[in-house]
């Protein structure tokens, strides 16, 4: 199945123009710190800037509150600590899971690019 893809792969960069074929080779897949660091390099960098900054707030506090369950004695301020470290806990998981969705949207946008680059390849082999 690999030496399909490279097949193919190498027969589009084949018909591409040499402008094309440089941009083909930057919609290669990426790895996890790359697909990180293109967050920060999107129009709407300055959101995921602030959501880092919140999070990294909302992960202290999550700490001090299981700090001051663990060292109080009363049911009341249990339940208080707990309530607090779940809504913490749950401003980190949606912050993160945001960001991951993000990620994810870059990857198909860079996988229909190249789909479309393929489709004006072929096109442009076809008349």
């Amino acid at each position: 199945m690999k030496n399909d893809i490279k097949d193919i792969d190498r027969l589009i960069k084949e018909t591409l123009t040499q402008e094309e074929a440089k941009f083909y080779d930057e919609l290669d897949e990426q790895s996890l710190l790359e697909m990180i660091g293109g967050l920060f390099k999107t129009r709407n960098s300055w959101i995921i800037i602030i959501m880092n900054i919140v999070n990294v707030i909302a992960f202290g506090l999550l700490v001090y509150c299981i700090i001051q369950f663990l060292s109080t004695d009363t049911t009341n301020e249990l339940i208080k600590w707990s309530v607090a470290g779940f809504t913490c806990m749950s401003f980190v998981i949606m912050l993160k899971l945001f960001s991951w969705m993000q990620m994810d949207k870059n990857a198909l946008l860079r996988e229909i690019k190249r789909l479309e680059l393929q489709i004006s390849s072929l096109a442009g082999k076809v008349t």
